[in-house]
């Protein structure tokens, strides 16, 4: 399948099992590829429990034996009556959320879109109710309560269960913490307002990472409030834990502050494109211990065959945990070429073996997700789906000793160049 196709995964679901610990077991139609339990590991909660195979079974539209409509609202939420944010105003975030959440899918997407997507939806929610409020932050009493009513509100949408750990939901999300400023007009007072705005109205999907315009400005911004209660004159390092505790705080206030002046749609992609940045700049999976590896293909490899075996087995592993992008793919491809390097595996072993940027993705047709902000979709009769930017063989480049010096401006510049070079690739395949 070539660039830009639709990874339908669908869930072919006749019934949704929950059991004690909130682990979710799909069955019915998923028989068709086999019965697949999804169990949350207190070492591992990200691993699933899927066993490698050698070739991944795609799951296919026309196969779903019923709609999923019942999946859409599961339940009516039970909220608390304590909590004064306005949720209809971000209704429809909150429903693209749950999706973005869905059920089983949660941990597998947490890294790149559901986690994002949830601190996007708080932020704005904050900053949409401060157009009555006048405040940029809830106690920790209310907040509490609105964590809980959020959490069921989701859940009530299809969304998993069990969010406030798979994306560390915490108070913070909501209040001020260390931040010395909280209200709207004190805000405004400090900060150059019209110049933050200004810089983050519209974000650029690929130069903001490079150039940080928002983010720059955002940092400002929030070393001014933190400044504020301190006497710092916030233009200089703050070195003192709590000073950075209390920046990361105003840092916030500030997303929200933007998340006021902007409507709920520019502000939501305005602050997944900044989370993005981060997101692609880092490769999320947890490698193994690399030793076997190793053994089998440092030096001079003697045998290709159990070098690559060695390899396969490896990689087999890191496909159990996550879906990635292309740009972490890119990331975790180096990670990963430089560990074995260390261990003195000199030979371009991802060559020899066949390894491609997908092997390091979630083993479901081999997907890699957009660098850019995505969501998934729930439609009543085609189901869960979402978005694949590499679906094709290409190959994962081994790391050079050019590559391991590259300053982190370059390396933009390498992830900019992979982007055209992935869109000039889908343009040929049209």
């Amino acid at each position: 399948m070539g660039l830009g196709v639709l990874l339908y995964l669908l869930f072919c679901i006749n019934y949704l099992l929950l059991d004690r610990q909130g682990s979710a077991v799909l069955a019915g139609g998923l028989q068709l590829v086999r019965e697949l339990e999804l169990k949350e590991e207190k070492d591992a909660p990200f691993l699933p429990e899927i066993p490698p195979s050698g070739s991944p079974f795609p799951l296919y539209p026309s196969l779903a034996p019923s709609p999923l409509s019942s999946f859409i609202n599961i339940s009516t939420p039970k909220l608390s009556g304590q909590c004064t944010l306005n949720f209809t105003s971000v209704d429809s975030l909150i429903t693209t959320t749950a999706t973005d959440c869905f059920a089983a899918f949660a941990p597998f997407l947490a890294n790149v879109i559901c986690c994002p997507q949830l601190d996007a939806t708080l932020t704005i929610l904050i900053g949409q109710s401060s157009l009555q409020t006048g405040v940029l932050s809830l106690d920790p009493v209310h907040a509490n309560h609105c964590l809980s009513d959020i959490q069921q509100l989701l859940s009530s949408r299809g969304s998993e269960l069990n969010l406030k750990s798979i994306c560390a939901m915490h108070l913070s999300n909501l209040t001020e913490g260390s931040c010395p400023i909280k209200d709207v007009n004190s805000f405004e007072s400090v900060v150059d307002s019209s110049r933050v705005l200004e810089a983050c109205q519209k974000v650029g999907p690929v130069n903001e990472c490079c150039s940080r315009v928002c983010q720059n400005a955002i940092e400002e911004a929030a070393r001014k409030v933190a400044a504020r209660g301190n006497g710092l004159t916030g233009s200089g390092g703050i070195e003192d834990m709590s000073e950075k505790e209390k920046v990361v705080s105003c840092r916030r206030i500030v997303v929200r502050w933007l998340s006021r002046r902007l409507e709920p749609g520019p502000a939501k992609q305005m602050l997944r494109q900044i989370s993005n940045c981060n997101v692609n700049g880092v490769c999320p999976l947890v490698f193994p211990d690399t030793g076997k590896v190793a053994k089998e293909c440092a030096q001079k490899i003697e045998n290709h065959s159990i070098c690559c075996n060695a390899i396969e087995s490896y990689v087999s592993h890191l496909q159990k945990q996550s879906f990635i992008t292309n740009l972490q793919a890119l990331d975790c491809a180096s990670s990963l070429g430089m560990k074995l390097q260390k261990m003195n595996v000199t030979a371009n072993v991802f060559a020899l073996c066949g390894v491609s940027l997908k092997d390091f993705s979630l083993q479901v047709s081999g997907c890699l997700l957009p660098s850019m902000p995505s969501d998934a979709t729930l439609d009543p009769v085609t189901g869960v789906s979402f978005t694949c930017d590499l679906n094709d063989n290409i190959a994962a480049p081994w790391p050079s000793s050019i590559q391991a010096s590259t300053s982190s401006c370059n390396k933009c510049i390498q992830m900019n160049s992979f982007v055209l070079r992935l869109l000039q690739y889908q343009s040929r395949n049209l």
